[in-house]
C-alpha cells in the first residue's frame, strides 16, 4: 500500500488535481477555527499568523523540506544493518529544481505536500494563541516544514524505514497513512504540545491556587463555520494522500468520503452528548473539536474500512475529547484551542486505528505501534529541544505588557474589532 506508482492514469490524475486544489480549504477552516478560539483582543493576530505560518512553510518546504522528504523510489541516503539497506532521508535537490512536470504522481506529490505542511504549521498557533510572538511562530514554523515534518514524511510516505517494516520486520505492509494522520495531524499535535509547554499557559487561565479557568473564544460561529470549510478541504486531502501515498485506485473517493461524513457526524454527535450530560447543556466549542477529531482520526484508514468502522473511530475521538481538554487543564497545559487533543491525540488513535481496523498482513499493529512510539519519542523530544533552543536566542512569547493589551495591538498596532475595549482583569491572576 506504501508503493508510489510511476505513471498515473489520466482519470486519477484529474482526481488528484481536483483533490489537491481543495486542500488549502482545510487550511482556511483551520485559521478560522483558531481564530474564534481566541479573544477578541487577538484575533487578527491570529488570523495574521495563519496566513504568514502558511508562506513560511511552503518557502520552508520549497527551499530543503521537499528535498529531505523525496517520494517512494526516488533517490535517498540510506543504512545498512543486520543485511537490510534501511531508508533514512531522502536526496532530492534544493529549491525543487529538477522536479518533472510530466503525468508522474512526483509532481503532484510535491504540490499536496506543500499544502499539507502548511496545515501542519497551522496546528501549534491554536495551542499558542494569545502569547505566541509573531517572529517566533514563523522561525519555529520554518524549523518544522524545513526539518521535522519532511522527515517523519519520508519514513511513511516516501519509503523510509517506517514504510519498510513490513518487508524487513514482518511488520504487515509497513507504516500505512492514507491521509496523514500521523504525518501531518500528529506531527502537528505534538509540536503544538511543545510549543505549549515552552510557552506557559494564558494569564487568567489558572487562578492563584492553580485551578484552571475557563477563557471563552470571541466567535463560536467562527469556529463552526471552520469545521464545515475544513471538511470540505479533508475530503481532497485524503483522497488525494490515498491516491498518492496509499495506491488506492480512484474509486475509493466514495468510501473516503463516507468515512470522513460518517467519522466527522458520529465523533460530533458523541461529543455533544457526551458535553451535555456532564456539563447539564452541550458545549458548542468541544461539540466542533469533536468534529475535526473525527475527520483527523479516520484520515490514516480512510480509503481501506468500511462506514461502519469509521463510525466506531469516530465514535471514540467524541467520547475522548471532551475528558482530553480537561485533562491537560488538569496537568497545567494551556491549550487554547485543543490542538493538542483534536490532532495530536487524534492523529495518535488514527494511526492506531489502521492497526485494529484495515485488513492488511499480519502484524500491521506492529507498524502503527512503530510509527506512534517514533512520534512520542522522536518528533515530540526534538520539536521541542529544537523550540527551546529557539526560546534561548529569541523569546517566544510575548511581553507580560504585550499580552495584557492584546496579540493585536502589541504585534499589529491596531485590534480586529476597534470600537470594544479589551477587558484588563488579569492582574487577579498569576
Amino acid at each position: 500500500m506504501a508503493s508510489t506508482p510511476a505513471v498515473l492514469a489520466q482519470t486519477e490524475f484529474a482526481i488528484c488535481i481536483v483533490c489537491i486544489l481543495l486542500t488549502p480549504l482545510a487550511a482556511a477552516g483551520l485559521a478560522l477555527i483558531n481564530t474564534g478560539f481566541a479573544r477578541t483582543r487577538s484575533a487578527a493576530h491570529s488570523m495574521v499568523s495563519a496566513v504568514c505560518v502558511m508562506a513560511v512553510a511552503v518557502l520552508a518546504y520549497f527551499i530543503l523540506g521537499f528535498a529531505i522528504q523525496g517520494f517512494a523510489g526516488g533517490p535517498a541516503h540510506s543504512l545498512t544493518f543486520r543485511g537490510h539497506v534501511w531508508n533514512l532521508i531522502g536526496s532530492e535537490h534544493v529549491f525543487m529544481r529538477k522536479l518533472p512536470l510530466d503525468g508522474s504522481a512526483v509532481p503532484l506529490i510535491a504540490c499536496l505536500q506543500a499544502f499539507s505542511v502548511a496545515l501542519a504549521a497551522m496546528i501549534p498557533l491554536g495551542s499558542g494563541a494569545e502569547r505566541w510572538r509573531f517572529g517566533a511562530s514563523c522561525i519555529s514554523t520554518a524549523i518544522l516544514a524545513g526539518i521535522i515534518y519532511p522527515l517523519f514524511a519520508h519514513w511513511v510516505w516516501g519509503g523510509g524505514w517506517l514504510a519498510q517494516l513490513g518487508a524487513f520486520a514482518k511488520a504487515g505492509n509497513g507504516a500505512i497513512d492514507a491521509g496523514g494522520a500521523g504525518v501531518i495531524q500528529a506531527v502537528g499535535g505534538v509540536s503544538a504540545l511543545a510549543v505549549a509547554w515552552i510557552l506557559g499557559p494564558r494569564r487568567g487561565k489558572f487562578d492563584l491556587s492553580g485551578m484552571p479557568g475557563a477563557i471563552p473564544g470571541h466567535n463560536v460561529i467562527f469556529v463552526l463555520l471552520g469545521c464545515m470549510i475544513a471538511f470540505v478541504g479533508w475530503l481532497g486531502l485524503d483522497t488525494a494522500g490515498a491516491i498518492l501515498f496509499a495506491s488506492a485506485p480512484a474509486v475509493r473517493i466514495i468510501l473516503v468520503a463516507l468515512n470522513n461524513l460518517v467519522a466527522a457526524s458520529t465523533a460530533l454527535i458523541t461529543a455533544f452528548i457526551v458535553t451535555g450530560v456532564r456539563f447539564g447543556k452541550p458545549d458548542a466549542s468541544i461539540t466542533a473539536n469533536g468534529f475535526i477529531m473525527g475527520l483527523v482520526s479516520v484520515s490514516g484508514a480512510c480509503a481501506f474500512i468500511s462506514p461502519a468502522a469509521a463510525a466506531a473511530i469516530g465514535l471514540v475521538a467524541g467520547v475522548v475529547i471532551p475528558f482530553s481538554i480537561e485533562w491537560l487543564d488538569r496537568l497545567g497545559v494551556d491549550d487554547a484551542s485543543g490542538s493538542i487533543s483534536v490532532h495530536g491525540l487524534g492523529g495518535i488513535w488514527g494511526v492506531l486505528a489502521v492497526g485494529l481496523f484495515v485488513r492488511a498482513s499480519a502484524g500491521q499493529w506492529l507498524a502503527q505501534l512503530a510509527v506512534v512510539a517514533t512520534l512520542l519519542g522522536f518528533v515530540l523530544p526534538v520539536s521541542y529541544g529544537l523550540n527551546l533552543l529557539l526560546d534561548r536566542v529569541y523569546r517566544q512569547r510575548v511581553s507580560r505588557d504585550g499580552e495584557r493589551r492584546g496579540m493585536d495591538m502589541a504585534e499589529l498596532g491596531a485590534n480586529a474589532y476597534p470600537e470594544l475595549t479589551p477587558l484588563t482583569t488579569d492582574y487577579l491572576y498569576r
